[in-house]
């Protein structure tokens, strides 16, 4: 496949997805504990919730983007890691 050819890769989340629908998410898919395993932040480890997460997030870009990054991979690939529980 020739440069010209590549789609070019998507970095922002998907129009209309706020960032608490992106932690719901990532939270129902996950779970807090390895939430906090993949994105090592206080608000995801030390006594979590969507609205203290939400609060931290809009006010840390660099937080806010490493979880926008997962929702998107998580989004793209579809692999669910509870997947291999079984």
């Amino acid at each position: 496949m020739s440069e010209s050819n590549k789609k070019p890769i998507r970095r922002e989340p998907p129009e209309g997805v706020t960032l608490e629908k992106m932690v719901e998410a990532l939270v129902a898919n996950y779970g807090w504990e390895r939430l906090g395993e993949k994105i090592r932040i206080h608000c995801f480890t030390d006594n979590p919730s969507i609205k203290s997460s939400l609060k931290f997030l809009r006010k840390t870009p660099w937080a806010r983007t490493k979880v926008e990054e997962l929702f998107i991979w998580r989004d793209k690939t579809g692999w669910d890691p509870r997947d291999n529980d079984k």
